[in-house]
Parts: C-alpha cells; sequence; structure tokens
C-alpha cells in the first residue's frame, strides 16, 4: 500500500498529551533520571509528555505565553493534563534580583489568571495540577550566588509564602496541587533533593516524579494502549489491525 494511500484510507491518529509548564526545574526534568523523563517512560504509547519549561521564567512571564503554547484550536483538546510549575524565580528577592522577582500577590494572580485561561478552552480544572516551589537549601545556594559575585538572593522562609500562596490558589480555582515546599521539608535533611539548594538532584528527581505520578494516576488510567501489541497484527491483513474501521 502506497504511503499516500495509507494516508488517505486512515484517519489521523492523535496521541493524548501532558504538557509541562514551568520554569529551569520543568526545563531540565527530561534530563537522565529527570521528572519528566520519568512520566514518558511510564506513558509510552498512552500519551505524549511535552516539555514547556523555560528557565528563569517567572509567572508574570508564562501568563503572557501560556496562550502560544496551548489553544483551542491547538492542542487543548488532545491534553489531558497539565503542571504548572512556578515560584522558584518570583521568590527572589526584589533588592538582589529584580529581574525575576514578582510580588507575592501578583504571583498568586498570575496563577489564578493562567488556571482561568486553561478553564476558558475546555481543559478542566481537574486536568490541571499547580506545583510549588521547593524548598531554598539557603547555604548551598549561597555559594552558587558567590560564585557568580552575587549575594544570596533568596530565602526559604520567602519561598515558602509563595508556596503557601500556590496551595491557595489551587483550593480557590478547584485544582489539584503538589505541595513540594512542604512535603519535601518533612525529611529533615531536605538538601539531598536538591543539586544546588535550588534545583533537583537524582533524589529530588524521583521524589517528585512519585509524589505527581500519584496524582497522574488517576486522572490517566483510563488512557488505552495505542496501537496493537505487534504480536497481534495480522502480518497478511496489516491493516485490518492498524487502520481498523478507518479502511471501510
Amino acid at each position: 500500500m502506497a504511503l499516500a494511500e495509507a494516508g488517505v484510507r486512515g484517519r489521523l491518529l492523535l496521541w493524548p498529551r501532558i504538557v509541562l509548564f514551568g520554569d529551569s526545574i520543568t526545563e531540565f526534568s527530561f534530563q537522565e533520571h529527570g521528572w519528566g523523563a520519568f512520566l514518558a517512560e511510564r506513558l509510552v504509547r498512552k500519551c505524549d509528555v511535552v516539555n514547556r519549561g523555560l528557565s528563569g521564567y517567572n509567572t508574570r512571564w508564562a501568563k503572557m505565553i501560556l496562550p502560544r503554547l496551548i489553544s483551542k484550536n491547538s492542542g487543548a483538546e488532545s491534553t489531558v493534563a497539565v503542571t504548572i510549575f512556578f515560584g522558584a524565580n518570583d521568590s527572589a528577592l526584589k533588592d538582589l534580583n529584580p529581574k525575576q522577582h514578582v510580588p507575592l500577590e501578583e504571583y498568586a494572580e498570575n496563577l489564578k489568571s493562567m488556571v482561568q485561561y486553561l478553564k476558558s478552552i475546555d481543559i478542566a480544572e481537574d486536568r490541571i495540577i499547580l506545583i510549588t516551589p521547593p524548598p531554598l537549601q539557603e547555604s548551598a545556594w549561597e555559594k552558587e550566588c558567590l560564585a557568580k559575585g552575587d549575594k544570596l538572593n533568596r530565602r526559604n522562609a520567602t519561598t515558602g509564602e509563595y508556596a503557601q500562596a500556590c496551595v491557595q490558589v489551587a483550593r480557590d480555582c478547584g485544582t489539584d496541587v503538589l505541595d513540594l515546599w512542604t512535603l519535601m521539608q518533612k525529611n529533615q535533611d531536605f538538601s539531598s533533593y536538591l543539586s544546588d539548594g535550588l534545583h533537583l538532584s537524582a533524589e529530588g528527581n524521583s521524589f517528585l516524579a512519585a509524589q505527581l505520578w500519584k496524582r497522574l494516576e488517576k486522572k490517566l488510567s483510563a488512557l488505552p494502549w495505542l496501537l496493537p501489541y505487534w504480536r497481534e497484527v495480522d502480518h497478511l491483513h496489516p491493516e485490518a489491525s492498524l487502520l481498523g474501521r478507518d479502511q471501510e
């Protein structure tokens, strides 16, 4: 069968997708042992995991670009889940990092605005998961700052205020939430979850992956295996197995 003929006879097969939207902690999530890579492996043949992480970004910038990443005419229908994972940059101290800093109230409003936008394009609240920033290990991050000639530009207590605001937005909007800031600090030495005091280590990635999977598994349990297992394909008449009713 020619490819052109197959294209006519077979309906386009759209993979469902999860969109991971966030800052560097999301951008780096497809690295080895990353939490995004874990999800992609778990969901292969069922769902695409799309990385839309943007290193250094805050919610002020994220709110502006979200409609360029997901729209009603491009991707919304096939989107089965969205994670929104910002706050590590928003919570930077204003006097030491004014470029990334976003005031706490604006941060909360930006998160609400993004949730409302997704709902407006028919991505319901039960498909949205907000993730709080992780805790900050100040001594380790200070070393990173000093190496660049800067002062410590974040504080864990401040990050905690943004995490609490994120949790409250989720309650107000009816979305799910993963409070990483609180969960990680149940371990007295949470520094093992962080590679440099701010970004996730291999252990931190595994922790986030496990916590997020608990929330996603329920939402995605009904997703079918896409296309038949190779042993189930009729090799004499493969179109019957691979195109099904679309061939009729």
